[in-house]
């Protein structure tokens, strides 16, 4: 493990970062209302991404290009898999019907409960993969069931919309919308009003794509710090891209078959390691910004077509 990694200052470095950027950016969306409007949500999202490479940029010089690229592959993992993570926040949020101007507060905590279950999944994970080498084989397993799950489902959200509907129907939920804070009494007992049932509906959720996700990153390394900084990044960044995840959704159109792709590879590679040793970052990277820049082309090039045929076609 690089001695970077392996760092206390590092380790502290790095979370002192993540707290300051998560105070700046609630001090900005306090400062909005807790509304993006397209046009700010795609500059907010620039700037989370730039800056991931910034840290990119950290990482070459302090640990050299093999921990950089690998951080840079693991990143763009797991921003891809957190465009669907999005869009099933939305999908929860409408459920339980939060106004928008609550949203950004769930929203937070939701990024708060995420970033302290990361960061437990992945030291749990890297600690039982180095002492158990043969979960490599059950990660791998998963992940290739997931991806073929996901490729069922590439052109539709039944499953996201199914899950959401199985945690709404489980949790105790107060009737009535006229309930302040994340709790209430009724007959008697504790229940969760609406905004308590959707944070609950949040964690689960992300619970449920951490067992996807942790295990993806894993297969590329099993540094712990390169794995959570790469987390870190990508969760800093879903709240601008809550504001677009609807667009993007629409547009990326072939995204989803590409993560389908990409986790099967993915899958693939880490049960391979079992055998054969690690696949390095020099052949890791390239494939992964292969995969997903033709799931992203080739949703442009559909756009663009459908775009062509609505022009051309007769005006009755």
């Amino acid at each position: 493990m690089p001695e970077f990694s392996s760092d206390a200052l590092a380790w502290g470095g790095l979370i002192i970062a993540v707290v300051v950027l998560l105070a700046l950016d609630l001090k900005v969306m306090s400062g909005r209302g807790g509304v993006m409007t397209p046009g700010f949500a795609a500059k907010a999202s620039v700037f989370w991404i730039a800056l991931a490479f910034v840290f990119a940029g950290i990482l070459l010089l302090t640990d050299g290009p093999r921990d950089a690229s690998t951080y840079v592959a693991g990143y763009l993992v797991e921003k891809s898999l957190s465009l669907d993570n999005v869009f099933v926040f939305l999908l929860v949020l409408g459920a339980f019907a939060i106004p928008d101007h609550e949203r950004h507060r769930l929203l937070t905590y939701g990024i708060i409960g995420a970033l302290v279950l990361r960061l437990v999944f992945i030291i749990v994970g890297a600690a039982a993969l180095s002492a158990f080498g043969w979960l490599n084989l059950l990660f791998a397993a998963l992940l290739i069931w997931t991806g073929w799950r996901l490729w069922q489902h590439r052109h539709d959200h039944d499953g996201e919309e199914k899950l959401v509907a199985r945690i709404r129907a489980r949790l105790p939920i107060a009737e009535g919308d006229d309930h302040d804070g994340m709790l209430a009494r009724e007959n008697g007992r504790r229940v969760l009003t609406a905004s308590g049932a959707a944070l609950a509906a949040l964690v689960i959720v992300d619970i449920v794509f951490a067992i996807d996700s942790v295990p993806a990153i894993l297969a590329i390394t099993d540094d712990a710090y390169i794995v959570f900084a790469a987390n870190a990044f990508a969760l800093l960044g879903l709240r601008p891209l809550f504001f677009l995840v609807a667009d993007l959704v629409d547009r990326l159109y072939y995204l989803k078959a590409a993560l389908a792709v990409l986790l099967v590879v993915i899958g693939v590679k880490m049960g391979a390691a079992y055998w054969l040793g690690k696949i390095g970052p020099e052949i890791t990277l390239p494939v992964i910004a292969f995969v997903l820049a033709t799931g992203v082309i080739a949703s442009l090039v559909r756009k663009r077509r459908e775009a062509g045929a609505a022009a051309e076609m007769p005006i009755p």
